[in-house]
């Protein structure tokens, strides 16, 4: 494939959907066609599951059943939306990928990371990102800002107990520690403007020949 994957990671209210927001504009002054989506979702069926998955009324949903809910919803994005656009030579930009399930299942759920990352392979037959920006966040500042500025969309996840949010930034940590060739971290306690400039920079410094 000659395109670029590139997956946007963080906990909850760390600001990845804004950044993306901001960042879209100017990889599209570069002359880069892009595609930009999220997960859970981004095609149909995909995002009839996301509604599965993070509606409050769903509190019968284990641990288990959510991770394969997830699982099935990638597998079909990936395979309708992504791998298209990366065999056209396109920059795929994702609102979280696999590292979000081994994030907030494996270390989150205490599902298992090795669980986690099998289902995971299978699911993607392997395919990973050329680069993840992860965004970093002190867990009472995130919880604050979910409160603040989603009161009126708080989803299933976002009604955590803070003690599973604090798990899901360590295990974030991790993850991040064991692949730091992949990883750029950047601090998303900042202004959402630095934040986004950091997002930039950090992309045309790794792909500064294809930029």
């Amino acid at each position: 494939m000659n395109g670029i994957l590139i997956t946007l990671e963080g906990p909850d209210g760390a600001g990845k959907t804004s950044v993306l927001k901001n960042i879209l504009p100017e990889l599209e002054k570069m002359n880069q066609e892009v595609v930009a989506t999220r997960e859970p979702g981004g095609v149909r069926i995909a995002e009839e599951i996301r509604q599965i998955i993070l509606s409050p009324e769903n509190r019968e949903i284990d641990s288990k059943t959510e991770l394969m809910l997830f699982a099935a919803a990638r597998r079909l994005h990936m395979q309708e939306k992504m791998l298209p656009a990366l065999r056209e030579g396109k920059l795929v930009i994702v609102d979280r990928f696999i590292d979000s399930s081994v994030a907030y299942q494996g270390y989150g759920r205490d599902l298992g990371v090795e669980v986690v990352h099998w289902l995971n392979e299978f699911a993607t037959d392997g395919l990973k990102p050329d680069l993840t920006l992860y965004f970093d966040i002190d867990t009472d500042i995130a919880l604050a800002r979910i409160m603040k500025n989603r009161s009126e969309e708080v989803n299933r996840l976002d009604l955590e107990r803070a003690e599973m949010h604090r798990k899901v930034r360590q295990g974030y940590l991790e993850i991040v520690a064991k692949e730091p060739e992949r990883f750029v971290k950047i601090d998303a306690s900042q202004s959402l403007e630095k934040v986004t400039v950091d997002a930039l920079m950090a992309i045309k410094e790794r792909f500064n020949s294809k930029f």
